[in-house]
């Protein structure tokens, strides 16, 4: 992804990419970039911490991007490191700009004032996410009802401690795609996988799934894939093959979408 440049209001709008694709999936990468574009800078990390995934979510861009491909999908990443703002976060939560990254502390958010953290979510956050719902909003208008899927990487060790888990699918207030989507890995790969892993709602982690899906009854889910499965290209486009059979077979045995009269 080439440095965000931001429009004449100082925004920063979401790449999307194969909007005229065929198939009623729209993929979502909310930590897909751990660019630090001015006004913020480098929010006083060094060039290892902004590499590291506190940053963003390492792999997975170029996972969505060849799921995307393999799906006919359209997809939407975010342009700007998550410690700027985290899109998958609501305005009022704290880690949207947070102080503190796992064990990394964030001196450019140690102090923001409201004033700041305004200007943060009207630069960043809004577009995103208004950029999202008007693709969702042409679909439905079309009569498609799209499945809404994000995708994000965890990493394999945090606070100290290593995770096993290689796959996780993460449901809101709606299981069943993500239930399907779990049932189908454990049946088409050899990834070890989990049910709300290594996060669940409860952990604040669905609101993009509950802002967009939600209110339009849209099937969702959730997918966390473990870093150091997706850390080069080849790695990336490996795991794509591996899973999108896996989301295509979930997404038949919901059904075709469903249609408003």
């Amino acid at each position: 992804m080439t440095a965000p440049i931001a429009d004449t209001d100082g925004r920063f709008a979401p790449v999307i990419e194969g909007r005229d694709r065929k198939g009623d999936v729209i993929l979502v990468c909310d930590h897909a970039a751990n660019a630090f574009p001015p006004p913020w800078g480098d929010l006083g990390l060094t060039a290892d911490q902004r590499q590291a995934h506190i940053a963003w979510d390492p792999g997975a861009l170029g996972l969505m991007r060849g799921l995307a491909a393999r799906l006919e999908a359209a997809c939407v990443a975010a342009t700007v490191s998550r410690l700027i703002y985290d899109c998958n976060r609501a305005p009022d939560m704290p880690g949207a700009m947070p102080a503190q990254s796992e064990l990394h502390q964030i001196p450019g958010n140690a102090a923001i004032t409201p004033e700041a953290r305004l200007a943060r979510a009207r630069a960043v956050y809004l577009p995103f996410q208004t950029a999202l719902h008007d693709l969702i909003a042409e679909r439905i208008a079309l009569g498609r009802r799209p499945a809404i899927i994000t995708i994000h990487s965890f990493t394999p060790v945090y606070f100290g401690k290593p995770r096993a888990v290689e796959f996780g699918v993460i449901h809101d207030a709606d299981p069943r795609l993500a239930v399907a989507i779990l049932e189908e890995a454990r049946r088409r790969s050899t990834l070890n996988c989990g049910l709300n892993a290594p996060y669940s709602a409860a952990d604040d982690v669905t609101h993009t799934l509950r802002l967009q899906a939600t209110p339009y009854g849209l099937p969702n889910a959730m997918l966390e894939i473990r870093n150091d499965l997706i850390a080069t290209p080849e790695a990336e486009d490996t795991m794509a093959a591996t899973l999108a059979p896996v989301l295509a077979a979930a997404l038949a045995r919901l059904g075709p979408p469903r249609k408003e009269p």
